[in-house]
């Protein structure tokens, strides 16, 4: 016999599911705060308003071919790799909902705006690439099934999850503005604009839910914090290809290891005091100096990757003088 409602209620929780919900209640006045700053921020848009639908025509009589896209090489890209990223949409509300999910509240009113508000990314994104023909559309649906059926998961408590989604938003925020800049396309690049406005929004609220976090626990932050940085990967990691992408993306400039540690990780360290949190446990401390060797460490690396970016560039140059 299937279980009643009753009967799952009875289910008792881990002592993990427990404490997190515990620190849910605990910082739900500071969510209901962050929330009623982000509707008062928030503008309202309509996707329709960004796509120059007078350039369409109808695939049935005008098929698709390589040579129609204005934009082209890593321009197609890191478009294709931002809007593949927003379709696995499904996945990230599953996984906030069950992270952040706490009661009838300020919590579960946040979770279902954040998720309204991010549909809209895929769908202006997509309309400009179908309408312009930017993009091969069959290799667009067929990626999107791919990429959606893939999923997205992310093993982490509430803690983490806010530690993450806050560098998470960021990141996104800067990769959709430097691919629109990127594009050469006014257009493209007033659409990645307007994205990247709620990706900004999206961070700010994860971004003051981690700083409560820290007024409750500063060892938890903390920790959280390291271990997020320090295994940080974007979510669309699982699209087809996307080491190769994410390589051409970062040698264009678009992200690549400085915009990481410089654009993303120092801002938002800065903004939460990191580095001058006082109170931390042995643990808390302990993590805070494994996080400040890895920043050092990311930093050298930023350093070499552009060295050989700037020769690679300073070889091309010559052999193209040369030719």
């Amino acid at each position: 016999m299937d279980p009643t409602s009753a009967d799952l209620l009875r289910i008792p929780l881990t002592a993990e599911q427990l404490a997190d919900g515990s620190l849910l209640a605990e910082i739900e006045p500071a969510i209901a705060r962050l929330l009623e700053r982000h509707l008062a921020a928030a503008k309202e848009w309509f996707p329709h308003d960004y796509v120059p639908y007078s350039l369409g025509r109808d695939y049935d009589k005008e098929p698709w071919t390589p040579d129609q896209p204005r934009l082209t090489g890593v321009a197609q890209t890191a478009f294709e790799v931002n809007l593949l990223t927003e379709d696995n949409l499904p996945s990230y509300h599953r996984l906030i909902y069950r992270m952040f999910h706490h009661g009838d509240g300020a919590w579960k009113e946040w979770v279902n705006r954040w998720t309204a508000e991010e549909g809209r990314h895929a769908i202006v994104m997509r309309d400009y690439l179908v309408v312009t023909r930017n993009i091969d559309p069959v290799a667009l649906e067929r990626g999107r099934m791919q990429t959606t059926l893939l999923g997205y998961e992310h093993d982490a408590d509430v803690v983490r999850g806010l530690a993450y989604t806050s560098f998470q938003e960021l990141a996104t925020r800067v990769s959709h503005q430097n691919t629109g800049k990127y594009s050469k396309d006014p257009v493209a690049d007033r659409i990645m604009t307007r994205v990247a406005l709620d990706e900004n929004l999206h961070m700010v609220f994860y971004r003051g839910a981690l700083e409560a976090v820290f007024d409750v626990d500063p060892s938890a932050a903390m920790k959280a914090i390291t271990d997020e940085v320090l295994t940080f990967a974007m979510p669309g990691h699982g699209i087809a290809g996307f080491t190769r992408k994410a390589a051409q993306m970062a040698d264009a400039g678009i992200y690549d290891l400085r915009i990481h540690h410089d654009d993303i990780l120092w801002p938002l360290l800065r903004y939460w005091r990191v580095f001058e949190r006082t109170g931390l446990d042995a643990e808390g401390e302990q993590a805070r100096e494994r996080l400040s060797h890895f920043l050092a460490k990311l930093d050298a690396s930023a350093k070499r990757f552009e060295e050989r970016r700037a020769a690679k560039r300073e070889r091309a140059a010559a052999s193209g003088e040369a030719n």
